[in-house]
Formats: structure tokens, C-alpha cells, sequence
């Protein structure tokens, strides 16, 4: 079971590291909300993984759940959003002031200048 959070956690990091090394922002933003749920797993399975256990303690009870990470993940998770958030409204407002949506700004795409002489010539 360990094995495969793993290797979930490894393949959401890799495809956010591989989604925000794009040059469009609605790429990059997919790779941010990636990063963020392989971190939020990292942290859920920091307190190691329980079955059946309660994460608060009561009488009698010897085993339990670690309640810290699942906070953590909580934080992360409202951080994760707000940062989002953000990010997709920095995207709109570049995108509305630029006219492109790419990252730095710079439209470097030749198929749309040709299309744009194409139809200049029309």
C-alpha cells in the first residue's frame, strides 16, 4: 500500500513539474493544482497509513490516527485553493491585457501568424 501512494505521489509530481515547464498558462495552473494534491498525499501519509482508526483519543484505546497531518492537509488544502485562484485570475488578466496566453508574454506560435497573413491577404 506504501508502494502506491508512492508512486502516485511521484507520478502527480512529475506531471506538475512536467505541466508547468509549458509555455501557456492554463498548462501551468494544471501542473500548480498537481503539485498541490502531491504535497496534500504527502502530508496525509506522513502520519503513516491507518485503517479503521479514530483520530481522536478516548478511554481505552491504544491505537489511534495521527490528527496533525490531516490538519496540515486541511491548511494546505485552503492554501492550495486561494493560490489557484490566483494564479487562474492572473492568467485572465495577462491574457486580457497581452491578447496571448503565454507565460512570458511573448506570442511565439508561427501557425497563427501565417493564419493571420492568410487571411490578411484575403
Amino acid at each position: 500500500m506504501e508502494i502506491l501512494v508512492a508512486l502516485i505521489i511521484a507520478s502527480f509530481t512529475t506531471g506538475g513539474i512536467f505541466l508547468i515547464l509549458k509555455g501557456r498558462t492554463f498548462p501551468v495552473a494544471l501542473g500548480m493544482i498537481l503539485l498541490a494534491y502531491a504535497v496534500n498525499l504527502f502530508l496525509f501519509s506522513m502520519g503513516r497509513l491507518h485503517i479503521n482508526q479514530s483520530a481522536i483519543l478516548t478511554d481505552g484505546v491504544s491505537a489511534y490516527a495521527d490528527p496533525l497531518p490531516q490538519a496540515l492537509v486541511l491548511t494546505a488544502i485552503v492554501i492550495s485553493f486561494g493560490m489557484t485562484a490566483f494564479l487562474i485570475v492572473l492568467s485572465l488578466r495577462a491574457r486580457y491585457e497581452l491578447g496571448n496566453d503565454n507565460v512570458d508574454g511573448i506570442e511565439t506560435d508561427s501557425l497563427e501568424d501565417t493564419d493571420t497573413q492568410k487571411k490578411e491577404n484575403r
